[in-house]
């Protein structure tokens, strides 16, 4: 939770030149996401827009109809190109598509900030604000591997993904994953190209319930044994135990995720999920929107994090079982802490 403060008390220290400059002039910013109703992007878009009041900046809010929708962003960008914004705030879906889309926006003069997900490359952003994704799939790699012990050379383990266009987020979080559970990754920058022998599947959810449900039943046509799930997010985890439930198997598999949002801790707090990766979007917005201010204000371009290429919104691990080695908070202090 250090870098969470950190971060905030940073933001605080530019909020008052910011703000004042953010009332008297004209300011617009545009925030663009996945989705409109996944609970990550709800609270995302919660946060841009208290900040954005607070700040007396406009702000257009865009989303695609589902996780994917790549066609809905270009447009979107397009509109806040022909709007006249001075900032862009994006979740993208196709993390490389969208390069070019985003180099025009810059190209006229646009704050173009990426939140949560990187681009591919990262630097066709002005900047990242975002958890720390690998490290938030490192962590429950490595509590999942600790609390099976020596079973987990024996594990059988569903990887549920997010997309086939494998977005940077989806490979950060998967590969984090194994790499926290000891399993050598072959290439870093992709997802499914491993040989260890406990792999049982790679199958995409959209990062929805419906799509997770699917992906654990494919899995589990492949194998029944399958005893470690990781997932995406926590919509997918909720399909997942859906699938394991339906064959008697939601108390003796493994589910891990990433999100932290209150439905997926209290899912913890059921045994649903045994761990999750908590992640601020809310803090991820409002920084956003106070940097899009302080660039309209002067043109000043936001610094990444210290000893690292994107600025750190901070991550947690949530759980009740704490494993030996592997630093978690509670599902209390998660709860206090959740969005959604």
């Amino acid at each position: 939770m250090k870098k969470l403060l950190m971060g905030s008390a940073i933001a605080l220290a530019s909020t008052a030149g910011t703000a004042a400059f953010a009332q008297d002039g004209d300011v617009s910013a545009c925030l663009i996401t996945k989705t409109e109703t996944n609970p990550f992007f709800v609270k995302m878009r919660e946060g841009a827009q208290a900040k954005a009041e607070e700040l007396g900046i406009e702000l257009n809010t865009y989303a695609g109809q589902v996780d994917g929708d790549h066609e809905s962003q270009v447009q979107a960008i397009e509109a806040c190109i022909a709007n006249g914004a001075n900032g862009i705030l994006i979740t993208a879906s196709d993390t490389a598509a969208i390069v070019d889309p985003v180099q025009q926006a810059r190209d006229a003069g646009i704050l173009v900030i990426a939140l949560d997900t990187p681009l591919q490359p990262a630097d066709a952003a002005d900047m990242t604000f975002a958890t720390d994704n690998f490290l938030a799939g490192e962590l429950i790699g490595q509590w999942a591997a600790a609390t099976l012990g020596d079973e987990a050379a024996n594990a059988k383990i569903a990887m549920l993904d997010l997309a086939i266009s494998q977005p940077s987020v989806g490979v950060l979080r998967d590969q984090g994953f194994l790499t926290g559970f000891g399993i050598d990754v072959v290439d870093p920058s992709m997802w499914g190209d491993e040989t260890d022998e406990r792999i049982i599947c790679n199958e995409v959810t959209a990062g929805n319930e419906e799509g997770g449900r699917r992906a654990m039943e494919n899995c589990l046509a492949i194998d029944p044994d399958i005893n470690v799930v990781y997932t995406i997010n926590e919509p997918a985890a909720a399909g997942a135990y859906e699938a394991l439930s339906a064959i008697g198997r939601q108390d003796d598999v493994m589910i891990v995720s990433v999100d932290g949002g209150c439905p997926g801790v209290q899912n913890v707090s059921e045994g649903v999920i045994g761990a999750t990766s908590q992640q601020y979007p809310l803090l991820m917005a409002a920084l956003g929107i106070e940097a899009i201010a302080q660039f309209a204000a002067d043109g000043t371009l936001p610094e990444p994090t210290e000893g690292k290429e994107f600025f750190d919104t901070g991550v947690a691990l949530v759980t009740d079982q704490p494993a030996d080695g592997v630093e978690s908070i509670s599902v209390e202090e998660g709860l206090a802490l959740c969005w959604g």
